[in-house]
């Protein structure tokens, strides 16, 4: 294959991938903007091998055998994988694209010739320093992948983890990461010491930033991290001289930085102090305290009534909602409703669930219909006029603390007004505090009606309620 034709092919890959972007920005089209970037990956790897082309057979062999266990792997897992654990899954993916990044930032060290970079001990300094910067991103991706993945799954604490003088400590290893990476640029490669040096300290790095975070910040660390792994490709696509590398690298870290930096708005969040890790070490006040106050209790029955008699409901859906698999018993409530004349919407927070667009995938898997899906800024203006707010799962994107507790951990994050409706239907199957481990003071106020129970189990309920 020519290099003229190559370059284009990287192109037309580059061009879906930027439409793929484009169509999963909404719901609607996301199915076509995930079949335009697998399209764009597959003449992309394509005119990589052909550019590439191997010498033997045995070769062939080997990349023949990659691409069959690591596809059958993904394959395996995409089926089996539930909604619930898709937040885990995405860091540990996040965490082999950025040991991708060290393995082939290691083999461009030590074979500088195969990727046109100079020779052993005397490689080009611009690629040292693509080379450099890749290797330290993607061993900082890796290692903060596995902090988010271990958090997320329960293997580690979703609590702060707080090092002496950390900021100090970090401070320090980034400082030491860059004068390594000086040295070896210096020794032009040959002090392959140094490398491996780096690598090392930006993986205690990655770790180092992730694990001061708490749980309830961890929507904002995934993105994050999806940020840097793009980053780091980016680094060795320069590296390696392959511009599809380098477009694709780009893409994903800018939208995952765009991304992160929604997020953190929607959470009162500095986007540079989650860049440095700073933030998410507060512990909430009330963790741990025992609740006397009295709550309203309810039954199915009594929602069902309630809701029916409605003229308006907003729903809520939270990350309980994910774990009862509970969108299609709500779709079906929903139905029933509107069949009774009442407007039905929903109201998604920016950082409901574990991760960006967690409820709004749930949803449609539901077949509920996009033109009634509302993000927090479009649907807030309406709570004071819906007779029913039905939260089902959600905790502390709807807590009136964000507002009126400065000493809550997460005061001054904006959060769905549903206290402002005529009435609260909250389900829970607990008292229990949510992710950011504080009590939520919407399930004491006079207009709510606290329904315990599983989410599922209970919709089912006021399904059959509502005849």
């Amino acid at each position: 294959m020519t290099a003229d034709l190559a370059a284009l092919l990287y192109l037309v890959s580059g061009v879906l991938f930027i439409l793929a972007l484009r169509g999963l920005s909404n719901p609607e089209s996301s199915r076509r903007g995930n079949n335009l970037g697998m399209i764009g990956m597959a003449i992309a790897v394509g005119t990589t091998l052909a550019v590439a082309a191997p010498p033997d057979a045995l070769t062939w062999g080997l990349i023949a055998l990659g691409v069959a266990v690591g596809g059958t792997v993904g394959a395996i897992t995409a089926r089996r994988i539930a909604m619930t654990a898709m937040p885990q899954l995405v860091a540990a993916f996040h965490s082999l694209v950025g040991l991708a990044a060290v393995f082939v930032a290691a083999a461009a060290l030590y074979a500088p010739q195969a990727f046109g970079i100079g020779e052993v001990g005397n490689i080009h300094m611009q690629s040292l320093i693509e080379m450099s910067l890749g290797v330290a991103i993607g061993a900082i991706t890796f290692s903060g992948s596995i902090i988010a993945f271990a958090k997320l799954n329960g293997n580690m604490s979703g609590a702060p983890i707080i090092l002496p003088a950390r900021h100090i400590l970090n401070i320090a290893i980034f400082g030491a990461i860059i004068a390594l990476i000086v040295m070896l640029v210096m020794s032009h490669g040959a002090d392959t010491w140094t490398f491996w040096a780096i690598t090392v300290l930006a993986i205690v790095l990655g770790v180092t930033l992730i694990v001061p975070i708490g749980g309830a910040d961890m929507p904002v660390v995934v993105s994050m991290l999806n940020s840097y792994s793009g980053w780091a490709a980016a680094g060795i696509g320069f590296t390696l001289e392959n511009s599809a590398l380098i477009i694709t690298g780009a893409l994903v870290g800018s939208s995952g930085a765009i991304l992160s930096y929604i997020m953190c708005k929607g959470m009162n969040r500095s986007f540079i102090s989650v860049i440095l890790g700073g933030f998410g070490g507060e512990v909430a006040h009330a963790a741990g305290k025992t609740e006397t106050r009295p709550v309203k209790l309810g039954s199915a029955e009594d929602a069902a009534f309630i809701m029916k008699n409605a003229s308006s409901v907003i729903v809520v859906p939270g990350y309980g909602m994910a774990v009862a698999q509970a969108q299609h018993a709500l779709h079906e409530m929903a139905n029933k409703l509107k069949k009774e004349g009442v407007k039905i919407s929903y109201a998604i927070h920016p950082v409901a669930g574990r991760m960006p667009g967690h409820m709004n995938v749930l949803l449609a898997e539901a077949n509920v219909p996009y033109d009634e899906v509302f993000e927090l800024d479009d649907i807030n203006s309406q709570f004071p006029t819906a007779d029913v707010a039905y939260v089902i799962g959600a905790n502390d994107v709807t807590n009136p603390s964000a507002k009126t507790d400065p000493k809550s951990p997460i005061y001054g994050m904006p959060i769905l007004d549903v206290e402002k409706a005529k009435t609260v239907l909250f389900i829970k199957r607990g008292m229990g505090s949510g992710y950011a481990g504080v009590e939520n003071e919407l399930f004491f106020r006079d207009n709510t009606m606290m329904l315990f129970g599983d989410a599922k189990k209970m919709t089912e309920e006021i399904v059959k309620a509502l005849g």
